[in-house]
């Protein structure tokens, strides 16, 4: 049975190269994001201070995928 990823919250600390972004939870937890292929594919901008919802696994806590940008 597949797990179901879990959604947070999260404000772009910092943008790296290659799409990746270091992002600060609600929590202060700072996590290592990509964002989502349909948001890659629209070309949906981001830059740092930007709120975000992502998807993170359950086993690795650590990196996460943007799936939404909240503005």
């Amino acid at each position: 049975m597949k797990e179901e990823p879990i959604e947070v919250e999260g404000r772009i600390h910092t943008v790296l190269p290659g799409t990746m972004f270091r992002v600060e939870l609600n929590n202060k937890h700072l996590v290592l994001a990509t964002i989502c292929g349909k948001m890659r594919k629209r070309w949906v901008r981001l830059t740092a201070g930007d709120r975000v919802k992502l998807e993170m696994s359950p086993y690795d806590l650590n990196k996460a995928r943007i799936v939404w940008r909240l503005g």
